[in-house]
């Protein structure tokens, strides 16, 4: 009975967990690295999933790996691209990337806020972090890695077409999400082992006790049967 008990627990638990999770809106972007050629115009793809309109939110896009200048106390980081308030915030921009980026701002409402830079330069290579930071999600932020091919420019000026993992993703898309859905599997294997642990436990509590007992009476049995 008590095994049950915890069964019918285990199960249930799980499935909030599972369900809570998955209907979190969450920032899913490239799982590969895109590859641009030196001069192209390339697109970071980022969006929501499940789909979520977020043109009343700030989107940042930022490099990691870029620190503040430990000598100057007064520096900060600067933004790749910063939107807020329904428009581009051009205040906090890094200088070099001034007139080379954009958002699909007619895309927001679909949850799309992947990030377009032009005429990429080799110093734009290296991790671009997308972050919301007021999603109401466990997971607001996603890294796409940029790589720049130096030895690829390109000598003509008519516009090339770009590779599928440039291009923006739809709404709609299917594509496996790496990143969120190995979080959430984390969670739900934790949360699992957990649970697995719990019912060992008590079952062999259970089964200890009712060795116990079954011998208690087998003795108070044979006590009876003996002669006096």
């Amino acid at each position: 009975m008590c095994l049950t008990v915890f069964a019918i627990t285990l199960h249930l638990t799980l499935t909030v967990v599972w369900t809570s999770a998955e209907g979190q809106p969450r920032v899913i972007g490239s799982p590969r690295p895109i590859v641009v050629a030196l001069g192209n115009d390339v697109i970071l793809p980022c969006h929501i999933e499940p789909l979520f309109n977020v043109e009343g939110l700030t989107v940042e896009w930022s490099k990691p790996d870029l620190k503040p200048d430990p000598s100057d106390p007064l520096s900060r980081v600067e933004y790749v691209h910063l939107y807020r308030d329904r428009r581009e915030d051009p205040d906090m921009k890094i200088q070099s990337y001034e007139m080379r980026t954009e958002l699909f701002t007619d895309k927001l409402k679909y949850g799309n806020v992947s990030l377009k830079i032009m005429n990429v330069t080799l110093e734009d290579r290296g991790r671009y972090r997308c972050y919301i930071p007021k999603l109401k999600s466990d997971i607001k932020e996603s890294v796409v890695e940029l790589f720049v091919e130096p030895n690829s420019v390109q000598t003509t000026t008519e516009t090339q077409p770009l590779p599928r993992d440039f291009l923006t993703p739809e709404p709609k898309d299917n594509t496996t999400v790496i990143g969120g859905r190995s979080h959430l599997l984390i969670v739900a294997a934790v949360v699992f082992l957990g649970l697995l642990i719990s019912v060992g436990v008590a079952a062999r509590y259970l089964h200890r006790h009712g060795c116990q007992k079954q011998k208690f009476l087998q003795n108070d049995d044979q006590s009876k049967l003996s002669p006096v």
